[in-house]
């Protein structure tokens, strides 16, 4: 006779464990924001690295690999590091050098993710280029740096998260709050 309120409550358990998906989504946006955690960002970027770029009309290749996030402390803008490498005439360059990146981010609707919003070249080392290479180098790095802000989301936020979105409302403003990426709403 007692199992009859331990089935109820194993039940409704459940119920609140299989809930707990889509609330979370629902949730997010109760405060008109939703938060991207580092280790979100750094989990899309690595299924979609490493990529190659070509550039100059094919001259040169631009290898990205290995992508590193991160929000140091304080700081209102994302960093991002890789692993860089550079192929001329279509061959792929092994990734011997770096490249570290910091930059804001925005929304854009066509993509429905969050891209680099003013990148800022902090640091290139590509071992073993003379000088006048480093900078025509540099010159292409930027270029691609520029290519990625328009045409490449860091992250994509998930349709079902968008779904749900209130009634009137629309994704605003993007800014790193307290080490994560926040998106908030707006009418």
């Amino acid at each position: 006779m007692r199992r009859t309120p331990l089935v109820a409550l194993a039940l409704i358990l459940l119920s609140l464990l299989a809930g707990c998906a889509t609330l979370g989504a629902v949730s997010a946006w109760l405060n008109d924001q939703v938060a991207v955690t580092p280790g979100q960002l750094q989990r899309q970027l690595d299924r979609r690295f490493p990529r190659d770029f070509d550039k100059l009309g094919g001259l040169v290749t631009v290898t990205l690999a290995n992508p590193r996030v991160s929000i140091p402390p304080g700081d209102s803008r994302l960093r991002m590091e890789f692993d860089l490498g550079l192929g001329a005439l279509g061959g792929e360059g092994a990734t011997s050098g770096r490249l570290a990146l910091a930059s804001g981010l925005r929304y854009d609707t066509a993509t429905q993710g969050l891209h680099l919003d003013a990148p800022e070249l902090l640091q290139f080392e590509l071992p073993g280029s003379g000088e006048l290479l480093r900078g025509g180098a540099r010159g292409v790095v930027n270029s691609l740096l520029g290519e990625l802000a328009r045409s490449e989301p860091v992250y994509r936020l998930d349709d079902d998260l968008l779904d749900k979105l209130p009634a009137g409302r629309r994704i605003g403003d993007v800014g790193i709050e307290g080490g994560t990426v926040v998106v908030h709403l707006e009418r």
